[in-house]
């Protein structure tokens, strides 16, 4: 089924006990991982503190679409502890089971980017990746902090 241009992308958090659940939505599977990497830095600052200043190339595999959100969500969390970062806008081409993306953002200024906790990874609680009843996308999962 082709995308819907006209569908949003966006993304939210959702509750789920001591953690927090991530979700994206897009009107392609690419946007909506993009909007849960995104709902995802939002756990962690404000993305629109975050300046666009470098990009890092992220690119992993897995057996389905599901294992790939969490694959994909979890390489994020690594570049952001490596790197010392956060990231603000994401770009995610899709090639069957692999991922290949773009994380854009700066290193952490505590001072203007006031972290509230640190996401220790993406789990499997709650992961989904399905197309919407309006013809888009959903990504979604639980992160541990």
């Amino acid at each position: 089924m082709p995308a819907r241009p006209g569908l949003p992308a966006r993304w939210e958090h959702f509750d789920h006990g001591a953690d927090i659940g991530v979700r994206g939505f897009g009107p392609t599977k690419e946007a909506a991982f993009e909007q849960a990497a995104l709902a995802l830095t939002a756990v962690i600052a404000q993305p629109d503190v975050i300046q666009e200043r470098d990009a890092v190339s992220i690119s992993c595999e897995a057996g389905d679409d599901v294992l790939l959100l969490v694959a994909w969500l979890n390489a994020v969390v690594s570049q952001m502890a490596v790197r010392r970062m956060l990231f603000r806008r994401f770009q995610v081409e899709l090639d069957g089971r692999r991922l290949t993306g773009l994380a854009i953002g700066e290193r952490i200024a505590p001072e203007r980017h006031r972290p509230a906790v640190e996401v220790k990874g993406a789990t499997y609680t709650s992961a989904r990746v399905a197309r919407t009843a309006a013809g888009g996308w959903l990504a979604q999962t639980v992160v541990d902090v």
